[in-house]
């Protein structure tokens, strides 16, 4: 199973960030996820920038993958935003 993680203590992004260099970070194996190549198991997943560490994640493609493993699970407005934004990029 795969979990995205937001959590009150990761840096909360507003539209005045200019963050540019993040990626995903599997908190359950301590290293750096792509594709579930980081280890076996669960994984638990969250937004890291190399400015501010772990980042509450907006949302995002990813979300389309997973989205029964978000917590707070997402709305289904949430989703439907996520999808016509996924949709406009092609």
């Amino acid at each position: 199973m795969t979990t995205i993680v937001r959590d009150p203590s990761f840096y909360e992004p507003t539209e005045d960030d200019d963050c540019c260099r993040f990626g995903y970070f599997c908190q359950a194996h301590d290293r750096p996820y792509w594709h579930e190549s980081c280890g076996e198991g669960p994984h638990l997943i969250a937004l890291h920038c190399d400015e501010h560490g772990p980042e509450n994640m907006w949302p995002q493609p990813k979300m389309l993958m997973f989205p029964e493993g978000f917590d707070p699970l997402l709305s289904d407005a949430q989703l439907a935003w996520v999808q016509a934004e996924w949709d406009a990029a092609d």
